[in-house]
């Protein structure tokens, strides 16, 4: 499932600096704005994020399941 981000979390991620990722979505400022993101903001809305991993190719890790507890008895 896909959630609201940090921008820092997306170039992790994508295995670039803060920077360069910065620079990038510059360059899709017009569109992001669309979405609701607005340029300073640190996070972006799980719209924007599926937009970015799509665009970007970035995949997201795979989620480790919830582990319940197990009652002994």
């Amino acid at each position: 499932m896909i959630r609201t981000m940090y921008k820092s979390e997306l170039a992790r991620l994508a295995g670039v600096s803060s920077n360069t990722f910065r620079r990038y979505l510059n360059t899709r400022r017009e569109i992001l704005a669309q979405m609701g993101v607005a340029p300073r903001s640190k996070t972006l809305n799980p719209k924007a994020v599926r937009y970015i991993l799509q665009d970007y190719s970035i995949e997201l890790p795979e989620e480790e399941p919830v582990r319940k507890h197990i009652k002994f008895t």
